[in-house]
């Protein structure tokens, strides 16, 4: 087992019900979970151990909204993603963990500018969305979704900004996101596991976190219609920011 104090596991352990409810009930939630994995585990262990918490969220979103998957969206983003993941598989392979780390950094502060961009659109009554379904913008979003959720499992915001700029319906939007990361998060395990991230060390602490990420995936599934999403966007937002900012110093 790594060796943490237990401010550390009590902020993994946040990290692992964040997941869980970011699966179910507020996508692009789990931005907050990377900050913290990243603060407490070195940063290509934190990329590793938070990919298998991810599947195991991934699980209660395919059972919730597997459904509502719109299959020609998936296959238009497919050769945009595995670029994207190549590039990022090619980047931990080269880059040292300083690197990797300031690198998640900058990477979840150009997710939190996306989200706030994004809803800055959404609020102004006049905003146009892009032709949906663009080959341009799939290639554009496919290949920064698959770099990032390779480098740093932060694919959910690009993501979410495609399913918006497309004008993609809501349950579509859950059920394609579902899918989504359920595929290239099985998919990302041999890079990873070539890497040699999955030590023994790491596999036993995601055993003792599972069960954290179900009971999120749970409180998700009862509580979407529930929770009051405003408050908890800016929560994760600012709290996003402080870890990304930590990251890089």
């Amino acid at each position: 087992m790594i060796d943490l104090a237990p401010l550390a596991w009590a902020a993994l352990g946040l990290a692992a019900v964040t997941i869980g409810i970011s699966k179910t009930a507020l996508p692009g939630g789990s931005i907050l979970a990377i900050a913290l994995f990243a603060t407490v585990l070195p940063a290509r262990t934190s990329t590793a151990a938070m990919l298998l918490l991810l599947i195991v969220g991934d699980v209660f979103a395919l059972i919730t909204y597997r459904r509502h998957a719109h299959w020609p969206t998936l296959l238009r983003l497919a050769p945009a993603v595995l670029a994207g993941l190549l590039a990022g598989f090619a980047f931990l392979a080269l880059a040292g963990d300083g690197i990797v780390r300031r690198a998640i950094g900058v990477i979840l502060l150009a997710m939190i500018a996306v989200t706030l961009w994004r809803r800055w659109r959404q609020n102004r009554a006049d905003a146009t969305a892009p032709t949906p379904g663009s080959l341009v913008l799939s290639g554009v979003y496919g290949t920064l979704g698959g770099f990032t959720t390779m480098v740093a499992n932060a694919g959910g915001p690009v993501m979410s900004m495609y399913f918006l700029a497309t004008r993609t319906p809501v349950q579509v939007f859950l059920g394609t996101s579902a899918w989504f990361f359920a595929v290239i998060n099985l998919v990302k395990i041999p890079f990873l596991a070539g890497l040699g991230l999955f030590e023994g060390q790491v596999l036993l602490m995601d055993a003792v976190l599972a069960p954290l990420v179900v009971i999120g995936a749970l409180a998700g599934i009862r509580l979407a219609k529930r929770m009051d999403q405003v408050l908890f966007d800016r929560i994760v937002i600012v709290l996003t920011i402080a870890g990304a900012v930590y990251l890089l110093f």
